[in-house]
């Protein structure tokens, strides 16, 4: 399954730690990549493609201006991750037989129009949260748990799994 993050509305003077946030827990819970809309941002997207560099992947971030065209245009199932949606445990069996997935999560306020363009409107509590929280359950819940066994091509850097203590390696 191809998966795809959408992140709505980046604002580069205000956004660019969430939206990092959002782009780190889209790569490492398995997405293959992330589209951010809104405002162009360079340094933005220099730092994750250097995380990406370091700690391996694949994983392509890229700027979309119109949101629109990308929902639109999408070969496969369509997620808005919201509070208002329905619970993820009654639709993530369907939603697992995708063959490509774009998860759509907001920034600023996110228009209307999204609840209606999209397949499914999915909610992993129905209390306020972040985006980045409610991406990482629902990536989660996709993976079945499995997305820590994950191993990432051209890893640089590698953690070591130990009870106290912290410990990588490092290819040069």
């Amino acid at each position: 399954m191809k998966v795809i993050v959408l992140r709505l509305g980046h604002r580069a003077g205000r956004d660019p730690r969430i939206s990092t946030h959002c782009a780190l827990v889209a790569r490492a819970f398995g997405a293959d990549g992330m589209i951010y809309s809104g405002e162009h941002d360079s340094d933005f997207e220099d730092s994750v493609n250097n995380i990406v560099k370091r700690w391996g992947g694949p994983f392509e971030l890229r700027h979309e201006k119109n949101w629109r065209k990308t929902i639109t245009s999408w070969k496969g199932a369509s997620v808005h991750l919201t509070i208002y949606g329905m619970p993820v445990q009654e639709k993530i069996e369907g939603i697992r037989k995708a063959r490509n997935l774009l998860i759509i999560i907001g920034g600023q306020k996110v228009p209307a129009e999204v609840y209606h363009r999209v397949d499914h409107n999915i909610s992993v509590t129905g209390q306020p949260h972040s985006e980045v929280a409610a991406l990482a359950v629902f990536m989660h819940e996709l993976f079945e748990g499995k997305e820590p066994k994950r191993r990432y091509e051209n890893a640089k850097i590698r953690v070591v799994p130990q009870e106290a203590g912290k410990k990588t390696v490092e290819k040069s």
